[in-house]
């Protein structure tokens, strides 16, 4: 999928060509420098996996970190649009094309007063691979506390602010403040979703919508595949396209000499209610396996937007439209299904499932959310509604050894305030996606927005840790959460969890710019 903010962005191409061919041959050199030492580390960590040793309900393999962050020159070139440090290459070109300081890579911009300062270089990346580097050990548990115990004193964090933070290199529980309290997460729930949907199915698992031929009442049914990402517009951006499904149906028709057909549409992949909870609401379409833009009714990609009523009929309506513009005549859409006799006529498929989580938590997408959600229980076995869809969250967060205790699941996206997590838990999904035993989750740490460049955090920390914090946000009225990693001054990988409930819900930025200094401070924090 095409990053949206690369666009405007291409000016700085030559520069960043520059920039990689003088970097090529050091990266080079680290990585046959570290590759003996990744053998003595894999072969070293085999007796205990073999001896079933399992960790304490925060603690994580060591060496999670940043190796597991896939900062390492050949890996990073296969896993998409990042640098050396793990840094966005869209977020470079940004920078390089408005000459602005902050963040990895993003060079200097010396007297230029309050501009973010550029954060700490690839030397994690050694420490986790035990070569020579000058970073430093984690920071002190009580000179941390001694740092963020007072900002968390903010009036603006509510009566109740809780918050963890840990070292992903050795999973050890640096910092902690009610850190087992469940509480209403907003939308980091969305963490918790990519990890279990990655988990159940995969970073390549695609999401397929079809169109099937009844052969024997020339019924042409458009199959909804559950993929929330197919669009009806000319410009994709890499998502599966309802104009190229219709261009396949309409050729295979001809081919059959069928020109008429009777048009409708089969949404039986998913179960139960298709309305959340918080009803007709912007954040949010009706949940049906079959959408094209999200039931939006104007250009809008991402964010609040009027929707449809019935975004599976919607979307027929307009495949038939399509179809009338090749030749072929439909009657209007109606609900219906698929028998086992039906042939495809064509089929379109969905980035990969990596691509969708990263849209999912960059734009803090709602409908992808529930999507993965539903798509989750559909792999495991569970019952393809909201409640399922939730056992099914849980189960694979438990299975894969997280602190589930006390952790509530009734949506994927978190506008629920049933919803429930902890700091305890949100640390260790960010930690277990780190893990370099489990790669295909790492699309829940790539995909989180980039403080002052990306997503949900675009506007946020402009004048504090800009390209260092990178953070899923979560906000409902008086529910404020921020949930992400960041290197701090001496280099190292933290994992942290922020959550405030019972804020005022008349001061919304107080409480975004309370939490914002909070990680601004652990950013810069060497605290020994």
């Amino acid at each position: 999928m095409v990053v949206p903010e690369l666009r405007p962005w291409r000016a700085a191409k030559p520069h960043v060509v520059r920039l990689a061919d003088a970097v090529r041959p050091r990266l080079a050199r680290v990585a046959a420098a570290t590759k003996p030492r990744l053998a003595r580390l894999a072969r070293a960590g085999e007796p205990q996996v073999a001896n079933g040793a399992r960790p304490k309900t925060w603690q994580y393999t060591a060496g999670a970190a940043t190796a597991g962050l896939a900062l390492t020159a050949g890996v990073v070139t296969a896993a998409g649009p990042w640098d050396s440090s793990g840094q966005r290459t869209a977020e470079r070109d940004r920078a390089v094309a408005l000459d602005r300081a902050g963040g990895t890579d993003h060079g200097s911009a010396p007297g230029a007063p309050g501009r973010p300062r550029p954060a700490p270089s690839a030397g994690p990346v050694l420490t986790g691979l035990g070569g020579v580097s000058t970073v430093k050990s984690a920071p002190d548990g009580k000179a941390l506390t001694d740092a963020l115990t007072p900002l968390l004193k903010d009036p603006a964090l509510g009566p109740r602010p809780a918050a963890a933070v840990i070292d992903v290199t050795t999973g050890r529980r640096l910092f902690g403040k009610a850190s087992g309290a469940a509480l209403t997460p907003a939308s980091t729930t969305k963490v918790a979703t990519a990890v279990a949907a990655l988990s159940a199915m995969g970073a390549d698992h695609r999401l397929t919508t079809r169109a099937a031929l009844e052969p024997d009442t020339k019924e042409v049914v458009l199959v909804g595949g559950g993929d929330p990402t197919l669009t009806a517009r000319k410009s994709t951006d890499g998502a599966a396209s309802l104009r190229t499904l219709a261009a396949g149906t309409a050729a295979a028709l001809a081919d059959r000499g069928v020109r008429e057909v009777t048009l409708s549409y089969d949404t039986t992949r998913y179960a139960g209610d298709e309305m959340h909870p918080i009803g007709v609401d912007g954040n949010l379409a009706p949940v049906t396996p079959l959408m094209a833009d999200e039931g939006r009714t104007d250009d809008s990609t991402s964010g609040p937007a009027q929707r449809v009523k019935d975004p599976a009929a919607d979307a027929t309506r307009r495949f038939g439209e399509l179809l009338k513009s090749h030749g072929i005549k439909t009657t209007a859409p109606g609900p219906s299904k698929a028998t086992t006799r039906a042939k495809t006529l064509a089929a379109v498929s969905s980035p990969p499932l990596s691509a969708v989580v990263e849209r999912m938590l960059t734009n803090s997408d709602n409908d992808i959310a529930e999507a993965l959600a539903r798509q989750t229980a559909i792999a495991t076995g569970h019952r393809a509604d909201f409640g399922g869809a939730g056992k099914a969250i849980s189960s694979r967060l438990r299975e894969l050894g997280l602190p589930v205790k006390g952790a509530a699941f009734k949506d994927g996206s978190g506008l629920d305030r049933a919803d429930r997590l902890t700091p305890d838990l949100l640390t260790a999904l960010l930690a277990k996606a780190a893990d370099p035993s489990h790669p295909e989750l790492r699309p829940a740490l790539t995909g989180l927005p980039v403080a002052g460049f990306t997503g949900t955090l675009t506007t946020r920390y402009t004048d504090g840790a800009s390209g260092v914090v990178r953070a899923k946000t979560g906000t409902l009225s008086g529910v404020h959460t921020l949930a992400g990693t960041l290197v701090d001054e001496d280099g190292r990988l933290l994992a942290f969890a922020f959550m405030a409930t019972d804020t005022d819900p008349g001061r919304p930025a107080a409480t975004q710019q309370a939490l914002d200094r909070i990680a601004s401070a652990l950013a810069v924090c060497g605290c020994r």
